[in-house]
């Protein structure tokens, strides 16, 4: 089974899917970002690496699916290859840091490989304001992210709202301003009750 979190710049996926899989002794697959040889270079100079970083979590995700597909084991991932062609690469298209010719060289791709991609089984979103993301992001403290523009964040939360309107798949919302799952047991067991009705309940997921 595949579980994916889906949540906007400092929203608290790979903190929520940590906690998930220790909880459920599910295996994590993580957004790649220590490693990730673009990501410093694109905050510096999103309009000249855009696209290349975009290809890159693009061919990441992909491979991940590619894995996460030949387990027998329930895992639980941290961003989905649809954020990125739904909401990421749209964002920077509109705002100007992606060339049409690149957003639709792109898009193909992601097309191609939407063909032999299925949605997750279950998709948790969480759901933050930007102020909320600011602080998120300014207390983890990664210094390339201290330069982020604040219209980049306010674009992407637009995005994916509407994303979530029109997903088509089984999904938990998590109001991510209210809900410290974190530093809260009582919180975190609300997503994991929620988890269990949906996985678990009168009618689980098939």
């Amino acid at each position: 089974m595949h579980i994916a979190i889906a949540g906007n710049i400092g929203a608290g996926k790979t903190t929520l899917a940590t906690m998930l899989a220790k909880r459920y002794g599910w295996k994590a697959h993580f957004e790649p970002v220590d490693n990730n040889p673009y990501l410093e270079d694109y905050y510096e100079d999103m309009t000249r690496w855009s696209f290349n970083l975009q290809i890159y979590f693009l061919n990441k995700r992909f491979r991940d699916i590619v894995d996460i597909s030949r387990l027998n084991e329930t895992v639980v991932q941290d961003r989905t290859i649809f954020e990125d062609a739904c909401i990421f690469a749209p964002n920077l298209r509109d705002m100007g840091m992606m060339s049409e010719r690149d957003f639709e060289n792109y898009t193909d791709l992601f097309n191609l490989m939407l063909s032999l991609v299925k949605l997750p089984d279950l998709l948790i979103y969480i759901r933050s304001s930007v102020p909320h993301l600011i602080d998120q992001i300014q207390r983890r403290g990664r210094n390339y992210e201290q330069t982020m523009r604040i219209d980049y964040l306010r674009g992407l939360n637009k995005r994916y709202e509407e994303w979530i309107k029109n997903y088509d798949g089984h999904m938990i919302i998590v109001d991510g301003d209210t809900t410290d799952f974190e530093n809260n047991a009582q919180h975190f067991q609300r997503i994991t009750d929620m988890i269990d009705d949906r996985l678990y309940g009168l009618f689980p997921i098939e």
